[in-house]
């Protein structure tokens, strides 16, 4: 496993774990993020990312990126 803001750009990847507070979990989730779930890292910018999660596109931190295990 490793987080997500070091994957390959373009390249699906799976979920694997969510880190973090049940608060942070749940904010996650409600974004589209599940262990199961398919992601798609477009871009990274000074650590922070860009996905593509459920047809969306959805920037985040570095810190929650660091959260999502892929």
């Amino acid at each position: 496993m490793m987080p997500l803001n070091v994957a390959a750009p373009g390249e699906e990847n799976i979920i694997r774990k969510i880190g973090g507070s049940p608060d942070v979990k749940k904010h996650l989730e409600d974004l589209g993020f599940v262990v199961g779930g398919v992601v798609t890292l477009v871009t990274v910018l000074n650590g922070n990312v860009i996905v593509n999660v459920k047809n969306t596109r959805i920037a985040l931190d570095a810190d929650m990126a660091r959260r999502i295990m892929i």
